[in-house]
């Protein structure tokens, strides 16, 4: 038999699984492995720290995020990582949206605010346009035409859903593939309904009932002890980690696969993957042709003293007018500091074409025009995210299945939000998919594998 390793190979350096990312999938990954005893794991990201882009940036007393950060006490991730519950802070989050008409109203749609304060005329518009749309629109190529189809191109005019969809993914909805619409836009038919209309309906009649689940958030001081909660559980099962090194090559070999970084090479039995396709298809030398395109995401970091013009700690810009796409108000669940409250703010670079310094002039002009946030408003700080998620353009949905098959060929297990290039919203999303993956995973396979690089060691 070959010799899998040169002569000074360490042999602790050999695994049996090596996963590559150390956000939400990554870690529920190892942990169903650890659990099966699927012998030696290590985890590999270029991050220095867990969680993938869940990050956090803290300055004077404030602790901002990127992205969302609300979870929930009855998510899977719960179940893998049950000593999480206690760090979390248990919040009642209200959303809303600044519609066209520069009103803060309900999130996503308003009845009330959205058709029936246009008054007669266009209340009959927009009913006119969906009946329309419904006869006579029977083809959908794209997540515009997926939602014109179920509320008419009226109301998704005059909701601000089309703007909305352009400021999210940095396109226009038109060119928005029609696969992600049938993945991610269901609420959309599904409140558009007759069925939908009728349970709501039902629920007014009915008395309103408690949520079946608290909404949490982050402690106070970060992600920080959330992660490092979850690192300490993964180490007591044996899980291994490898962090903040540059990851240079994936390279497939007789028994396995070596995993090249800047702070060592590693040899597994089999690799994960849940870092980008396109990052995933360079190291191993696969070539793809056109790399898939990502958001690249800038967060404001802002303090602020006065009249904020909301209640709600969580606004999306439905508006016609500025780049920013939603705004977390933390020291709604956290407390003010200093006497002051604090808020993030999220702008697709790939939408305003800028970067911090237009991202903040725009938002501070589209708030002032909008009357919001009136007194004293002080950039904090700001971070600037790439491959924060997909971006679906027509036919990179067929052009990311080829690669997580070429990846498949290769021999790697591709999948997430990053490896499967498959935008998830929520950890439970994540937590879910990262289940089904593993559902498949051969442990028989990997553990053959390995015993036979170890027999060879024993040779040597």
């Amino acid at each position: 038999m070959k010799n899998f390793f040169p002569n000074d190979e360490a042999p602790d350096q050999v695994f049996h699984t090596a996963i590559l990312g150390a956000g939400i999938s990554g870690l529920v990954s190892a942990s169903i492995l650890a659990e099966q005893g699927c012998g030696r794991i290590l985890v590999i990201d270029e991050y220095d720290h867990l969680g993938g882009n869940h990050l956090d940036w803290s300055s004077n007393g404030y602790t901002f995020d990127i992205g969302s950060l609300i979870f929930q006490d009855d998510s899977p991730l719960i179940k893998h990582f049950p000593e999480l519950l206690p760090h979390y802070v248990n919040v009642h989050p209200e959303w809303a949206r600044l519609n066209p008409q520069g009103k803060i109203t309900a999130y996503p749609v308003s009845v009330r605010d959205d058709i029936l304060a246009g008054g007669p005329l266009v209340t009959a518009r927009i009913l006119v346009s969906a009946l329309y749309a419904r006869i006579f629109q029977r083809q959908m190529d794209s997540a515009e035409e997926f939602a014109r189809y179920w509320i008419g191109s009226c109301l998704l005019t005059r909701s601000g859903l089309k703007t909305y969809m352009h400021r999210f993914y940095g396109i226009e909805p038109s060119q928005i593939d029609i696969d992600l619409a049938k993945k991610r836009m269901l609420w959309i038919s599904e409140n558009a309904s007759f069925r939908g209309v009728w349970q709501r309906l039902k629920h007014r009649f009915k008395k309103s009932m408690p949520p079946s689940n608290r909404q949490l958030v982050r402690p106070k001081e970060g992600f920080a002890p959330l992660y490092d909660t979850v690192r300490q559980k993964l180490s007591k099962l044996g899980v291994e980690f490898s962090l903040g090194k540059k990851l240079n090559a994936v390279q497939k070999s007789k028994y396995g696969f070596t995993v090249v970084t800047e702070g060592g090479t590693f040899r597994a039995a089999n690799v994960v993957s849940t870092i980008p396709v396109s990052q995933a298809t360079n190291l191993c030398g696969i070539e793809m042709g056109s790399e898939l395109r990502t958001i690249t995401l800038i967060t404001l970091y802002f303090s602020f003293s006065g009249n904020r013009g909301f209640d709600q700690s969580i606004i999306y810009n439905f508006s016609d007018e500025g780049a920013w796409k939603r705004l977390t108000v933390y020291s709604d669940f956290y407390g003010q500091v200093h006497g002051r409250e604090y808020f993030a703010v999220e702008v697709i670079s790939n939408f305003l074409g800028a970067g911090v310094e237009e991202a903040e002039k725009d938002f501070r002009a589209h708030v002032r025009d909008a009357r919001l946030f009136s007194g004293d408003l002080k950039l904090e700080g700001s971070q600037v995210l790439e491959n924060a998620y997909p971006i679906y353009s027509r036919g990179s949905v067929k052009q990311a299945e080829d690669a997580i098959s070429a990846l498949r060929d290769f021999g790697i297990l591709s999948f997430g939000r990053q490896g499967g290039f498959n935008y998830q919203p929520t950890a439970r999303v994540s937590t879910i998919e990262a289940e089904s993956a593993m559902q498949g995973f051969n442990l028989k396979q990997t553990v053959e594998v390995v015993g036979e690089i170890k027999e060879e060691q024993i040779k040597m």
